[in-house]
């Protein structure tokens, strides 16, 4: 199994210091739908690991961001894609639980889910502690620069031999070998 594991807010969608609150103000980053289609078309299994803080903080429902992923997989089916496997973690940092990213929690789910070591997995993130999670299970790693990724480089925390992507389509065009039209 071919597994890409994806943060969300700012890899795939457009993120916001306020939250995504609503369907809404989910809108993807140009070009990220089609890549992410591209890389399931090509045989990649595709998920997503997403702190959802905004749950608990009281700004969305559970409701409301199930109805977000249902506009992911809305746009994904026009264009020949899928997601499989959604893994979120409600809680707040104060609330010390396992699933939020850096800890690997939602990683160890994902895996467990398909059946793989986690180390077999590559984890596509904008910020350092989506490569603090995927660093804590062996994961692969690659950095895009859209989100919170032009300031996670800027602070110099990340190690200097993890590949940069301007973003997601980016990546999905080194993987796949394919050139930008």
């Amino acid at each position: 199994m071919k597994l890409i594991i994806l943060d969300r807010d700012g890899v795939i969608n457009e993120d916001s210091d306020a939250f995504i609150k609503t369907v809404d103000e989910w809108i993807p980053i140009p070009g990220s739908i089609e890549a992410m289609a591209r890389l399931y078309q090509a045989g990649y299994t595709l998920a997503i690991a997403t702190n959802q803080s905004g749950i608990a903080r009281g700004y969305y429902d559970v409701t409301t961001l199930n109805a977000m992923h249902a506009k992911l997989h809305d746009l994904l089916a026009q264009h020949g894609g899928k997601v499989t496997y959604i893994a979120y973690c409600p809680h707040l940092s104060s609330d010390h639980c396992t699933c939020r990213k850096p800890k690997p929690g939602m990683l160890l789910t994902i895996a467990e889910h398909f059946g793989i070591v986690p180390h077999q997995a590559t984890v596509v993130g904008d910020s350092l502690r989506d490569w603090q999670a995927a660093a804590a299970v062996g994961a692969a790693y690659a950095q895009v620069r859209t989100g919170k990724g032009l300031h996670t480089l800027a602070d110099g925390k990340l190690p200097a031999d993890i590949p940069v992507f301007n973003n997601l389509a980016a990546y999905a065009d080194s993987l796949l070998g394919t050139i930008p039209t």
